[in-house]
């Protein structure tokens, strides 16, 4: 009988020492500890962590709404800065262009003056030229006639016979005439 009685309180004690969440004498004890853990929890997440994470959420989505807004704003000077560089640019180039005409028209001006003015040196020295050509030739006609009088003077004499100047004179004017 020992036996039995050793052996039926070696299976009480077996039965109780297994896993103790599994032992079902100790379920309401547990139960109570967690449901107390359980409001424990929530109370700190409610009070404490939720709200600071609720702040720095809604501080993060103020920053980046605020960094939004000032991009948005850049952006919107940055196009009037570029159309106002754009108008600049076409005003400078406007401006470029008049200057270019106005300084091609004084050119222009300045060169039909010194043309005019060339013009009239060239006329006059054309003038002076001529007049020296004609000089020229009714000296080279003068000189001409001269030396065709003194020649036929001395082909006639060369030939034998006696030179009349007045004959001689008739002969060439009449032959320089055509």
């Amino acid at each position: 009988m020992a036996t039995t009685e050793t052996v039926a309180g070696a299976a009480g004690e077996a039965s109780q020492k297994g896993m103790p969440q599994l032992n079902f004498a100790t379920w309401p004890n547990q139960i109570f500890w967690l449901v107390v853990a359980l409001v424990i929890i929530y109370i700190v997440l409610t009070k404490i962590a939720m709200p600071r994470i609720a702040a720095v959420l809604a501080e993060r989505k103020g920053t980046i709404g605020n960094d939004l807004a000032a991009a948005e704003e850049l952006k919107s000077k940055a196009k009037a800065a570029e159309k106002a560089y754009n108008a600049a640019l076409e005003q400078a180039r406007a401006d470029a262009t008049k200057i270019i005409a106005a300084t091609k028209a004084a050119i222009q001006k300045d060169l039909d003056v010194a043309m005019a003015a060339a013009d009239v040196q060239i006329s006059a020295k054309a003038a002076e030229s001529e007049k020296r050509i004609a000089e020229i030739r009714a000296g080279a006609v003068a000189a001409v006639s001269e030396v065709a009088r003194d020649t036929a003077g001395a082909l006639v004499e060369a030939l034998g016979g006696h030179a009349d100047a007045s004959a001689i004179e008739a002969a060439v004017s009449e032959r320089l005439k055509g």
